[in-house]
């Protein structure tokens, strides 16, 4: 190679020879130093060493960016490197792996409650009912649209406020500060969304993606804590066996039969709301005397149609594919009974009973029959407690119909029903 003492007229007076794709002038002065031109017109300095008996070449940079002097300190540099053994292809790659890294790190810092929490709950929609997913979805709802049913605007789901905050910022001090201000406000609401934000931190610190972001421990600090809204079944929120006569006989009266066979279907079955309002015809097996509800906990459950409740499905109109229908909702499905519920306890005038309450009216009442408490847990859904009940004791239909008859034959009587 011939070489030359590098200047700067020199390297800007050098070019690309005829004929040739790229051309070298190296430099006397540094070691492994040259120019590179290009037939295109460009020039960089480059360095060019031995390394294990083979020749490698490093681009340091353009020469309209680089100075001559900085570009044989870096030729230094690199022939150092090379002297104690080390590759700068290999040197070259750490850093721009690390740098991608640390620009990847930057952009994950930023990732917010509203970036992970659709993916979070599309990854498990899977295996949750669509109960669940839509508790998810109207936690984070931001409200400000025209209500399907009354007067104004639909107002933002619990955690709604929370969507802007970044990941790292979910401190205990945070999620404190926003639980205070959501359960003075709405306590049951507040406690559902912090029980929902709580397993999504954990599904975050399960994920190489977002692990490490939310601070440890956010959800269990004491500031949490101390806000969160204490659990306690309402008070007097259960019908008496004395109040049944009444009650059944307002709710037999109302002029909306769908309403009626609802509201007395979930006292009779002991089923959630939204499960029964979801039942559709597809589900009711009047031939097998069964009914298949999408169950929150399970995914779906079967239990019993016993005779009563047979009796008040099969007197309702088909209109559409939903057992208890409305053809003013514009999906065609009862969507609130809770007006017409009211209008019936107005009528017989027994105190507030919520639509929870008559589950937990047929959960308490059923005491009275003497079955045995799996039998109505099963009925109900709800998760098995007891060790022998989670893993031997799953009941067939024809034992929980037996007593599940006797259960309904029970609230008849009490009611004064000759059926």
């Amino acid at each position: 190679m011939t070489k030359k003492n590098l200047t700067a007229p020199r390297v800007h007076a050098f070019e690309c020879e005829e004929g040739k794709h790229q051309s070298f002038l190296w430099d006397a002065d540094t070691n492994g130093l040259g120019v590179r031109a290009s037939r295109g017109g460009g020039k960089a300095y480059v360095h060019q060493a031995k390394l294990d008996g083979k020749a490698i070449r490093s681009t340091i940079g353009d020469v309209r960016t680089w100075t001559l002097e900085d570009a044989r300190k870096e030729a230094r540099r690199l022939q150092t490197l090379i002297d104690s053994g080390g590759d700068p292809r290999q040197a070259k790659a750490d850093r721009i792996e690390a740098a991608e890294v640390k620009k990847a790190e930057i952009e994950r810092s930023k990732l917010v409650l509203a970036d992970v929490w659709p993916i979070y709950v599309e990854a498990r929609r899977p295996r949750w009912s669509e109960l669940h997913i839509r508790d998810h979805l109207r936690a984070v709802h931001l409200g400000g649209e025209v209500k399907v049913r009354g007067k104004g605007l639909t107002e933002p789901g619990a955690l709604a406020s929370l969507l802007p905050v970044k990941l790292s910022d979910l401190s205990g001090k945070r999620i404190g500060s926003w639980l205070a201000i959501e359960a003075a406000k709405r306590p049951a609401q507040a406690a559902l969304a912090f029980r929902l934000l709580s397993v999504f931190v954990n599904w975050c610190d399960s994920q190489d993606e977002y692990a490490g972001l939310i601070p440890a421990g956010a959800c269990k600090a004491k500031q949490v804590k101390d806000e969160l809204p204490k659990g306690s079944t309402k008070e007097g929120d259960c019908l008496q066996r004395e109040q049944l006569p009444r009650w059944f006989a307002a709710v037999r009266g109302l002029n909306n039969p769908c309403a009626s066979a609802y509201l007395q279907s979930l006292l009779l079955t002991g089923a959630r709301r939204r499960e029964l309002a979801g039942l559709q015809w597809a589900d009711v097996d009047f031939e097998w005397n069964s009914i298949t509800i999408r169950d929150k906990v399970e995914g779906e459950r079967t239990i019993p149609l016993t005779p009563y409740v047979k009796h008040l499905l099969q007197n309702l109109p088909r209109r559409n594919e939903w057992v208890f229908s409305s053809p003013s909702s514009e999906n065609g499905q009862l969507v609130e009974p809770t007006a017409p519920h009211r209008r019936a306890l107005l009528a017989a005038d027994l105190p507030h009973v919520t639509l929870h309450g008559l589950r937990r009216s047929f959960n308490t009442l059923s005491e009275w029959t003497e079955a045995p408490t799996g039998v109505v847990a099963q009925i109900m859904g709800h998760k098995p407690s007891a060790i022998s009940e989670r893993h031997y004791k799953r009941r067939p239909l024809d034992l929980l119909r037996m007593w599940h008859v006797k259960i309904e034959v029970w609230f008849l009587e009490q009611a004064k029903i000759d059926f």
